[in-house]
């Protein structure tokens, strides 16, 4: 929590509350509609995350097939810090597992292990959810960690 307390008293930010932590961070509410996300120690997920949200910035993305996209508002490499908006559903978040302007190198059966199991886990919104991590990719984006909690449907 002190990485989080630390950038948001430079950003001039309250800490609200922890809205949850996984296995590349924590996210705390703020009192200016926005999270901060502190990564762990993994510096490579920070970084990924913080340059595709520099990507998404840099082409004016706000929106993608009617699902929300957050602004980053600031981030701080030292602090491996990210401020971003909040969003409500339909939404995109979390870009730590994606990669940027390579697809991960996964056998075809590995990806179709990964279908399968999106398949399950999204039901009748997979087509949606599939079309969604399709249209990233025309920004060089491809989404690999995706799950209902970050494509959330109407």
């Amino acid at each position: 929590m002190g990485r989080a307390l630390h950038f948001a008293s430079k950003h001039g930010l309250v800490l609200e509350e922890e809205l949850g932590f996984g296995v590349h961070g924590m996210v705390w509410s703020t009192d200016q509609q926005s999270v901060i996300k502190v990564h762990g120690s993994e510096r490579l997920y920070y970084e990924r995350e913080r340059d595709i949200y520099l990507r998404l910035r840099e082409h004016n993305v706000a929106e993608v097939l009617g699902f929300h996209v957050p602004n980053l508002h600031a981030f701080d490499d030292e602090l491996m810090a990210l401020e971003i908006a909040i969003v409500q559903p339909p939404f995109v978040i979390d870009f730590a597992g994606a990669y940027l302007d390579e697809q991960p190198d996964y056998s075809a059966e590995v990806w179709a292990e990964w279908e399968a199991e999106k398949r399950e886990q999204f039901g009748e919104n997979w087509s949606q959810a599939k079309a969604v991590v399709a249209a990233f990719r025309r920004w060089g984006i491809f989404l690999s960690d995706v799950s209902p909690s970050n494509i959330r449907c109407a």
